[in-house]
């Protein structure tokens, strides 16, 4: 029932921007939602998280470069990434949790959210 598509992906330059889009259906905004990325060769690790109360965190990692933020009207949760690096070339995922403490957990759980999109790919070189 319950359903999440993301889009954005693509291929930039060091330094350049990128903004991905994660459509939910099944459900309406607000609720607990996250980006994950999966490196190459690596495990799953969370990128930002947002809880229906509108509270937000970074991994160390992203912080100060990339923005978490959701509109409800679209059912759609985004995240803005500036000032890619190579090192953020991944897989991100969108995430949802019917629990908002699953968001307020710094690192994220991947084991704390239910609900997964399937992936797009940011190449940054």
């Amino acid at each position: 029932d319950v359903q999440l598509v993301e889009s954005g992906g693509g291929s930039v330059q060091a330094g350049g921007s990128l903004r991905l889009s994660c459509v939910a259906s099944g459900y309406t905004l607000p609720m607990n939602m996250a980006w994950f990325r999966r490196l190459p060769g690596q495990e799953r690790e969370g990128v930002a998280a947002i809880a229906g109360d509108g509270r937000t965190n970074y991994a160390d990692s992203v912080k100060g470069r990339f923005t978490i933020a959701s509109d409800s009207a679209q059912n759609t949760l985004y995240l803005q990434m500036n000032n890619l690096k190579p090192e953020d070339t991944a897989v991100y995922y969108c995430a949802a949790s019917l629990g908002a403490g699953a968001c307020h957990t710094n690192p994220l759980r991947e084991a704390d959210f239910n609900n997964w999109g399937q992936g797009t790919q940011v190449t940054v070189s």
